[in-house]
């Protein structure tokens, strides 16, 4: 669940609703939220997506915070 915990931590310092976060990255709402309580499989495209729309590496996203 790091990536979960990762995404919506980031997502929610950067003071970004789920809603908004999604229309960012052309992506829907509930498959973010999904994604943010560990429900969904994320492919590495997506995990890129994200990672973009959140402007940090992929790998901050899978990695424990320091």
């Amino acid at each position: 669940m790091i990536l979960a915990a990762n995404i919506r931590q980031r997502r929610k310092a950067r003071g970004v609703s789920q809603q908004d976060f999604a229309l960012d990255i052309e992506m829907d709402r509930t498959y973010i939220g999904g994604v943010e309580r560990g429900e969904r499989n994320v492919s590495i495209d997506n995990i890129e997506r994200i990672a973009k729309g959140l402007e940090i590496s992929p790998y901050l996203l899978l990695t424990e915070p320091e």
